[in-house]
């Protein structure tokens, strides 16, 4: 597990292959509780490439000096990435 928010990742390995390719992530709070953004893509075996682009929203909590994932919201298509956009500037715009 990971003792900083920097080295949490969601790199995955299985069987020698990169099963899932982190490319990017945003860490959007930090402290006892962190939630962190990550962009990625998912191995497909059948074709023998990574997939397209999706999106992760992870919690993760920090207990007895390590960071523990406590929950996650998977955002599966760029379509659906875009209607939380759009939900959210809508809400944030009405200051």
């Amino acid at each position: 597990m990971a003792e900083t928010v920097d080295d949490l990742t969601i790199n995955y390995e299985d069987g020698g292959i990169q099963t899932v390719k982190e490319l990017d992530k945003k860490v959007l709070t930090k402290g006892a509780w962190a939630t962190l953004l990550f962009r990625y893509q998912d191995w497909n075996n059948a074709k023998g490439e990574y997939g397209p682009d999706k999106y992760t929203i992870r919690r993760y909590q920090k207990q007895n000096g390590e960071y523990r994932q406590k929950s996650k919201f998977n955002i599966s298509s760029k379509d659906q990435a875009k209607s939380i956009i759009e939900a959210l500037s809508g809400w944030v715009g009405e200051d």
